[in-house]
């Protein structure tokens, strides 16, 4: 089958899909959390899995850094793959200056500055399908993991010229910056698939602190579990 960013067969992917943005998350999800994890796609070096989590089919799909970049395989994983199902698994910098590293948050709800969302109709607002969100909201209660949901800013620009942005959104609620959730949902409400977003704040953009490489890995991990139990929560 194939299309010109995945090179993997036809029903090579699962309904649902985990999608960090960094193709070493991807491997690392597939290596550490799924069995019988196959690789079925590397173009580019974008790597794609499909394995199993506690008896349900999951493949990973890295999306790459920014809306254009999550949009191409968004787009390709829904139309030409059947995936229903998405579940971006990022990080992000936080914004609220009361709001701690290592948060889990669950965006339910995102602005954004891309001109994606009009560009292909998505209307305002841009929301996570609500039975994911309940899903893991309900899998968070359950296990004791503390995840907090709010609005979150996806942004075309990384290194801004000021604090203006961060500032202004801030002040209306928003509790962090990440690259990819604007496409995500913008599609999936065009497409009328599922889809959510959850994050792990790493980067505090008020205080300037930072997580380790090593706390990096070990915190998302906690994310990672989120995301695959809410996985199987919202399909059974």
């Amino acid at each position: 089958m194939g299309t010109p960013h995945i090179s993997a067969a036809e029903n090579a992917f699962a309904p649902t899909v985990l999608m960090p943005g960094d193709p070493q998350r991807a491997r690392h999800i597939a290596e550490n959390f799924l069995d019988d994890a196959e690789i079925v796609t590397n173009v580019r070096s974008m790597s794609g899995f499909t394995g199993i989590w506690q008896g349900m089919p999951i493949s990973v799909m890295a999306s790459g850094m920014g809306v254009p970049s999550a949009a191409i395989y968004i787009t390709e994983l829904v139309r030409h793959y059947g995936v229903t199902r998405l579940i971006r698994v990022g990080t992000a910098g936080v914004y609220r200056p009361d709001l701690a590293l290592r948060q889990i948050v669950a965006a339910d709800r995102v602005v954004t500055n891309s001109r994606l969302p009009d560009i292909i109709g998505a209307a305002a607002p841009l929301l996570p399908s609500a039975s994911l969100l309940d899903a893991a909201r309900s899998v968070a209660n359950g296990n004791g993991t503390d995840l907090l949901s709010g609005p979150v800013f996806t942004s075309d620009v990384f290194y801004e010229p000021d604090n203006s942005e961060r500032d202004a959104h801030t002040a209306d609620g928003v509790l962090c910056v990440e690259m990819e959730t604007a496409a995500l949902y913008a599609i999936a409400q065009v497409e009328g698939v599922e889809a959510l977003t959850l994050l792990t704040m790493t980067d505090h953009l008020v205080t300037g602190e930072h997580l380790s490489a090593d706390d990096r890995r070990l915190t998302v991990d906690a994310m990672l579990s989120l995301a695959l139990d809410t996985a199987v929560a919202a399909s059974s």
